[in-house]
């Protein structure tokens, strides 16, 4: 094996072991499974029934329900025998987190089981022990004993398994050894593995979930070096980030977890975990699938990488060079694209953050304003705000006056016969799946030069990573400028698009800028997340928005308020999209506060992981809130929780009031 997948610099699946689920083969080539999960009362048969015949008629292969105690597992079997009677075979799976006694029944009812093993056996008070390894293995050995009965019935049974980490649920024991670390998280899953395994019981699949993107990317990568290393193969992988929110921010954040890793080939079956009804879930899964099914071919033009200049396993932003405001410590920068506009008059600038004011004749800037807009051939005709830069062609900025605002665009044979070029910053427009070694070897000694990567070849994001590779190979330090072009006609193919193809690079720590572009009127009229996109916002507005999101999914510039929500399940104890739209209504302004709004325990204090604040249903009606993990105010009437939420920020100076 290769690196921690098959390959890098092409698009091939990762070999994985088959695994049975029903009647679905998992693994072992077989394509991408979606999955999602009810957010009825599991104890409601028939209102579970319905809402999964609705996911499974939208697409879903397996659903998910919720069985946090025995007549929840019990219930699943009324739940089973309707859909059958029905005429749906689609596999079950029961979620269980704190109650072995309820999975160990819903093994003989179910085709998989779900258990999470930081809250299995173990529990979580936030104690950091100190554990000698004699003290620790007893505890390992306390897990078989609980862990082990269930194995044996799931073999007995012919029922497929799920141990699914959670980031935000690892128990104090794994914390006081490994830390809050994607390490933590695989050897939390290796132990319930090596318990399995040990009993002769391979139907496992594993997940690797967290509510960061870049802390679930590297305990998979994690996992799968350290299942080939001890056992010789791979068990299949569930992808998936937890509490991605809704609307675009949550498939931004979901496409380039899921997506950062199905390129590398890694993952058997997939949920987008939204703040929205679960069938919605299912259509976005499918658009991310989408591109994995049959339509990646390997380049013509195979990079090649022998060996890697970044570590896949921990974040560390390629080193560069400062060039203007581009590169070495300052935030990526974002370039709006105004490519295709007729003409550019002062309204244009307030869809990315620039909003002029007539009667002062003054400009106010937004959190998320551009840094850089592109014209193509067009010369802006009024005065700009200081903090923004124009690029054009090379052969319009020949002809500019101001070359302390405009700056050129070269295509690669404009750079290399160029006689004139600008003595500040120097944009060089690059398809990294042609040959390049001549261009390569000027910039090296060029400190004005930042390169706006692109490709040509299929597997784009690949043949971009292994040019960036090459120039760290050389020691090359020119910033880079990650350039998307989408054509895809929906708003979700286009956000999994962009979020997939940069966001898996600056995951990797490559990109010093996003660049993206698209043809609004290849774009359909269509309802997002029960808002039709025309109506609501600009083509504009759309790219500049989408542009800042990836950057704070994958934590290189925050812009404004990060909300950790989970998609609800039968465990909510509140309206979870109502609650989460009444906080982001009040709270929206409040830049990098990070605010969790979690439906239960379950998803309380573990699963909301670094969030600043938290959200979370204690009971019916009511709500408990917490700084970091730690219980500030329990039990609050729901009817004033938002409120009290809002004073919590007051009383921990993270309010701001609203101009």
């Amino acid at each position: 094996m290769q690196f921690y997948t098959e390959s890098l610099t092409s698009y091939k699946r990762l070999k994985t072991r088959e695994v049975k689920v029903g009647n679905l083969l998992l693994g072992n080539n077989h394509p991408i499974r979606i999955q999602t999960m009810t957010t009825t009362d599991t104890m409601d048969t028939m209102a579970t029934v319905e809402q999964s015949i609705r996911c499974i008629e939208a697409g879903a292969e397996l659903v998910r329900i919720t069985a946090p105690s025995k007549k929840e597992a019990e219930n699943l079997q009324n739940i089973k025998d309707e859909l059958r009677r029905r005429g749906y075979d689609t596999p079950l799976v029961a979620d269980i987190h704190f109650t072995p006694n309820a999975a160990e029944i819903a093994a003989t009812i179910v085709e998989k089981v779900r258990v999470n093993p930081g809250n299995y056996v173990d529990k979580k008070k936030f104690e950091q022990i100190e554990y000698t390894d004699a003290e620790y293995a007893e505890e390992i050995e306390r897990i078989r004993e609980r862990f082990t009965p269930l194995v044996l019935i799931c073999k007995t049974h012919g029922t497929a398994m799920r141990i699914g980490t959670n980031h935000g649920s690892l128990s104090d024991r794994i914390m006081s050894r490994y830390g809050d670390t994607a390490v933590g998280m695989v050897e939390s899953a290796m132990e319930f593995l090596r318990i399995a395994r040990s009993e002769d019981y391979h139907q496992i699949i594993l997940s690797m979930k967290s509510s960061n993107p870049q802390v679930m990317v590297q305990a998979y990568r994690l996992l799968i070096t350290h299942m080939m290393e001890e056992f010789g193969e791979c068990y299949p992988l569930h992808l998936g980030v937890t509490e991605a929110g809704d609307g675009e921010d949550g498939r931004i954040k979901s496409a380039i977890g899921i997506g950062t890793l199905l390129e590398d080939g890694i993952g058997d079956t997939i949920r987008v975990s939204l703040t929205e009804d679960p069938e919605l879930e299912i259509p976005v899964c499918k658009d991310i699938v989408s591109r994995y099914q049959g339509n990646v071919q390997t380049s013509t033009n195979e990079p090649t990488m022998n060996k890697l200049q970044y570590s896949p396993f921990e974040y560390k932003r390629r080193e560069t060079i400062e060039v203007s405001n581009v590169g070495k410590k300052h935030v990526p920068v974002v370039i709006a694209d105004y490519m295709l506009a007729e003409t550019i008059v002062h309204q244009d600038l307030q869809a990315i953050g620039y909003t002029y004011n007539e009667v002062t004749d003054k400009w106010s800037i937004g959190d998320a304003a551009a840094d850089l807009i592109y014209t193509s051939n067009k010369l802006i005709d009024f005065a700009l705000p200081g903090t923004l830069k124009v690029l054009c062609d090379y052969k319009t900025w020949l002809t500019v006056a101001d070359k302390q605002t405009y700056f050129p665009v070269f295509q690669e044979e404009e750079y290399a016969a160029a006689t004139e070029k600008s003595t500040i910053i120097n944009f060089i427009a690059l398809d990294t799946a042609k040959e390049n070694t001549a261009l390569v070897k000027k910039i090296k000694t060029d400190n004005t030069a930042v390169l706006c990567l692109y490709s040509s070849a299929k597997n784009s994001m690949q043949s971009v990573r292994a040019f960036v590779n090459s120039l760290m190979e050389q020691q090359i330090k020119t910033p880079v400028i990650l350039s998307v072009e989408s054509h895809h006609t929906s708003i979700d193919e286009q956000l999994i698009h962009f979020a997939t193809e940069s966001g898996a690079l600056f995951l990797d720590g490559m990109g010093d800028g996003i660049w993206l572009m698209n043809d609004p009127e290849k774009l359909v009229n269509q309802k997002v997340t029960g808002r039709t996109y025309l109506e609501t916002k600009s083509n504009h507005q759309f790219i500049n928005n989408t542009s800042f999101s990836i950057l704070q999914a994958v934590r290189t510039r925050i812009s404004k308020t990060e909300y950790i929500s989970c998609p609800s399940c039968g465990r909510t104890l509140f309206d979870l999209q109502e609650t989460t739209a009444k906080i982001r209504a009040v709270t929206n302004h409040l830049k990098g506060v990070k605010i969790a709004i979690m439906g239960c325990i379950v998803n309380g204090p573990g699963e909301m992981a670094d969030a600043d604040f938290g959200y979370v249903g204690s009971g019916v009606g009511k709500i408990t809130l917490y700084k970091g993990k730690e219980v500030v105010k329990r039990n609050i009437d729901s009817a004033i929780a938002v409120d009290e939420l809002i004073n919590l920020l007051k009383e921990n100076e993270a309010w701001v009031e609203t101009v």
